[in-house]
């Protein structure tokens, strides 16, 4: 079978885990995995300039279909030169469906066999979300990995309804693949859905693969479910999963999720959360999160973390974060997302080296004591 425009190379699988160190080979560059992408929900990571998140390490960086359908509009994207050149990055590229936003709008919209009509969430204007539609935009964007179109059912929903969905989710996602104009250029990915139900999430993963994707996101966790429940689903799917294809965890990354997930053999992340609480003034660090906006921050000299090398720990303090985050200077906003995404980004870093040493549970055992996680919730292996 010819290669396609992205492929994963396995290169070390650790000896005490599921975890598994490799290169993602993306038509914009090669990346080690397991990694974390930033998120540039709108075709900007919060707060970030694309010549920042290059110094700090990031790879790949993932956009938003629907987000970005709305404003600027995909044909401007396109007209630009695809997304890439029209925010200036020239390293790897992800675009999310669009699904998880068009069905987080549940009041607002009504599936039907052939897409989902929905009000967009800014004008109330009616609009119709298709599976060729949600390619079609992707193709126009450009991205150099994007999703097929599906329903993210909730967690707690019926084990019908859930059934239902995961077979309208495949056949969307064929129709996706015959939709699919730049399969020289863009790799898409199957969306395996099931909810909690065990027997649903290894039939929909099944079915996807029968269409031979070339990687295989993970969606509707971190969505309500408990930790235990995530990692329950992802202790018995990932090694049905195709060995050497990538396997994308989608919208999970809190350090403990990062470093469990890894070990239960994920390849890819994304999550908002670090630029999200940053803009709260929380900042994650190696003994634990730190709220610097707090007032015992006030006469406190010290970087936000003193084991971190990120720009502003190198060059900021506490106390002056926290002054201009209390009145509202967005340079204290930036700062302390620049210090949470090399937080993150750092700690794949860690992750990746302990695997290629087989070292990964020590590791673990040492960041949760740092931290502060309870150990009782960590994953056996």
């Amino acid at each position: 079978m010819t290669q396609g425009p992205i492929h994963y190379e396995l290169l070390h699988e650790e000896k005490h885990t599921k975890a598994r160190y490799g290169i993602l080979h993306t038509p914009h560059g090669s990346y080690e995995t397991p990694m974390y992408m930033p998120v540039g929900t709108l075709a900007t990571v919060k707060g970030l300039s694309p010549e920042e998140l290059k110094d700090m390490g990031a790879g790949v960086i993932l956009s938003n279909t629907y987000h970005l359908w709305l404003r600027p509009g995909e044909d401007i994207v396109e007209q630009a030169g695809g997304l890439h050149q029209f925010m200036n990055w020239d390293q790897g590229l992800l675009t999310d469906s669009g699904g998880f936003q068009v069905f987080s709008l549940s009041d607002m919209r009504k599936i039907e066999e052939e897409g989902v009509h929905f009000r967009n969430h800014i004008s109330g204007e009616k609009l119709f979300l298709t599976p060729e539609k949600a390619i079609q935009i992707q193709n126009s964007l450009g991205a150099d990995i994007i999703m097929s179109f599906d329903e993210c059912p909730d967690f707690r929903h019926t084990y019908d309804y859930v059934k239902d969905s995961i077979a309208r989710t495949t056949r969307w996602a064929e129709r996706g693949l015959n939709a699919h104009q730049k399969s020289d250029t863009q790799a898409l990915f199957g969306i395996v859905q099931g909810a909690g139900f065990k027997d649903l999430r290894i039939q929909h993963a099944k079915d996807l693969m029968s269409l031979d994707f070339p990687g295989y996101s993970i969606g509707g966790l971190s969505v309500g479910e408990t930790k235990e429940e995530m990692d329950e689903v992802l202790d018995y799917l990932l090694p049905v999963l195709p060995k050497h294809k990538p396997r994308y965890l989608m919208g999970v990354g809190t350090p403990d999720s990062l470093i469990d997930g890894a070990m239960y053999g994920v390849d890819m992340f994304d999550c908002v959360l670090a630029t999200r609480v940053a803009r709260n003034g929380t900042c994650m660090t190696s003994t634990g999160r730190l709220v610097v906006k707090n007032a015992q921050y006030a006469r406190d000299f010290k970087p936000i973390d003193e084991n971190c090398d990120c720009y502003a720990c190198r060059n900021y303090t506490r106390a002056y974060i926290r002054h201009l985050i209390k009145c509202n200077e967005m340079l204290g906003l930036r700062l302390a997302s620049i210090h949470n995404t090399h937080f993150l980004l750092d700690l794949m870093r860690q992750v990746r080296y302990h695997i290629q040493n087989d070292t990964l549970l020590e590791f673990r055992q040492e960041f949760y004591e740092r931290y502060g996680y309870n150990k009782k919730n960590a994953p056996a292996f």
